[in-house]
């Protein structure tokens, strides 16, 4: 098949990249000029480059490629949707979007965005989205007007292209900028003997999904005929705690301390996440795997090890100032949960 790709050069991106090529397709990416550091492409991959902003300006380029499958990597807003839907009409057989869990109405009880009681259980594919618009607004002024549920609606709600929605859960893996497994791995090799968390989001449970085996779901939504037209969401079978989480991690390079829980009232504001813990994000992924015939390419202990094995090579930029110890064995000493580090 001929593939483009909007988007592809971050993280999740080059995976998919990687994945469709193994596969045989042929394969375009359209988007801003390579920056250092970032993936190279596969010899013989097209690129176009240009302002997503201004995509319809490339239909030329588009149609000289003329792709079976548009896969969007990085749809954030109802007017991005638009722009994509308009210029691939009638130039593409289908588009598939990326979009996330955080469309869910749970999701929006985790952050405050939604009111009303916890949901309990596994979220499907119908269950609930957010009612209130615009998640960020007010918090991040470079994404006021980020929404994957109006994204979502306009891609599923073209008269003339057909759309299919992926939606991702927490996503971890080689690549991932926001590095978040490093902080726990860093203090696991930097021999501390404990990891102070906080209760509620230590018992707190997240739908996570390994980098590579997120490109496997995205690779068999873009090539399969039977995903035309529908939603699904992709997530380990596991859905863990934050502790169990953090143990997967210490299990892999043998780390013999202890996470240890804490009551949010014995830790100062800034070590107690701002979320409501009792609202878990768990996952069914049936119909992923029913329909397209998804598994996960890797184990979990695999997956971990890869992960671990980028951090250590690629630690974030100011890695000393993640985690202050001083602030920790003085917490430690004051709870009286063990020996101050080092002693």
């Amino acid at each position: 098949m001929r593939i483009l790709l909007l988007g592809g050069t971050r993280f999740i991106g080059p995976h998919v990249v990687k994945r469709l090529a193994q596969d045989g397709h042929e394969l375009a990416i359209f988007n801003r000029r390579l920056s250092s550091g970032e993936a190279s492409l596969p010899e013989g991959m097209v690129t176009i480059q240009g302002n997503r902003s201004r995509l319809g300006e490339y239909r030329e380029a588009f149609h000289s490629f003329s792709p079976d499958v548009v896969i969007d990597l990085f749809p954030y807003t109802e007017a991005d949707a638009h722009l994509l839907m308009e210029t691939f009409q009638d130039l593409a057989g289908r588009v598939v979007a990326i979009s996330s869990c955080d469309v869910y109405r749970a999701f929006g009880r985790v952050n405050g965005i939604e009111t009303g009681p916890v949901e309990a259980g596994p979220l499907t594919e119908k269950s609930p989205l957010c009612q209130n618009r615009y998640p960020f607004r007010g918090g991040r002024e470079d994404r006021s007007d980020y929404d994957k549920v109006l994204v979502e609606e306009v891609v599923m709600g073209h008269k003339h292209l057909p759309g299919t929605i992926v939606r991702l859960p927490m996503v971890y893996g080689p690549g991932d900028y926001q590095h978040r497994l490093y902080p726990y791995l860093q203090q696991m090799r930097d021999g501390r003997k404990m990891i102070l968390i906080e209760e509620g989001f230590a018992s707190w449970s997240w739908a996570r999904g390994y980098v590579e085996d997120i490109a496997e779901a995205i690779l068999l939504a873009a090539t399969l005929d039977v995903a035309k037209g529908q939603i699904y969401h992709v997530a380990e079978p596991d859905c863990l705690t934050m502790k169990q989480w953090i143990e997967r991690i210490a299990a892999q390079i043998d780390w013999q301390g202890e996470v240890i829980s804490v009551p949010a009232t014995d830790l100062p504001v800034h070590l107690v996440p701002q979320i409501n813990n009792r609202q878990h994000i768990c996952l069914d992924t049936g119909k992923i795997r029913r329909e397209l015939g998804y598994q996960e390419t890797l184990t979990a202990n695999e997956a971990i090890r890869r992960t671990i094995e980028w951090e250590i090579a690629h630690p974030p930029e100011g890695v000393q100032k993640m985690i202050n110890y001083t602030e920790e064995d003085e917490l430690i000493t004051k709870l009286g949960i063990g020996p101050r580090f080092g002693e």
